[in-house]
């Protein structure tokens, strides 16, 4: 099912660089920042086979795509890392937030625009990084 989600979100995130399952990470921080991590841990496992741990940053500087136009890219480059933090950083922070400002300010409205501008904003930013950095040759 998670799969079904990422690859829905897909090309709306794909312009920013990232593939499915950083999105599906992004839709998890939802519920807390720091779950992006752990959820990047469990999508970027290593082969069952692998007998040593080179633990989430080898796997995420190791990975490629096992198929389609990217066939045997990497996954990650510095400037798809450098997009995918500014993202993190900037788009909206956790439910319990959200629910705190609809407590204070007593409507829907306030936290439903804080979710939607801070995301769009996170998008406009990655954008601007990602494809600006590939015009460069980043």
């Amino acid at each position: 099912m998670i799969g079904r989600i990422g690859k829905f979100i897909e090309p709306v995130i794909a312009p920013l660089g990232f593939d499915w399952r950083m999105g599906v990470s992004l839709v998890a921080g939802s519920a807390a920042k720091e779950v992006v991590i752990s959820t990047m841990s469990v999508l970027f496992q290593g082969s069952p086979d692998e007998t040593t741990d080179n633990g989430l940053v080898k796997r995420l500087q190791n990975a490629v795509y096992s198929s389609g136009p990217k066939k045997g890219m990497p996954v990650f480059t510095p400037l798809i890392a450098l997009s995918y933090m500014f993202f993190i950083l900037i788009y909206f922070p956790c439910v319990a937030v959200i629910a705190a400002i609809k407590n204070e300010s007593g409507k829907w409205k306030w936290p439903l625009f804080l979710a939607a501008y801070t995301t769009l904003l996170a998008w406009i930013v990655s954008f601007l990084v990602y494809q600006g950095g590939s015009l460069l040759g980043y």
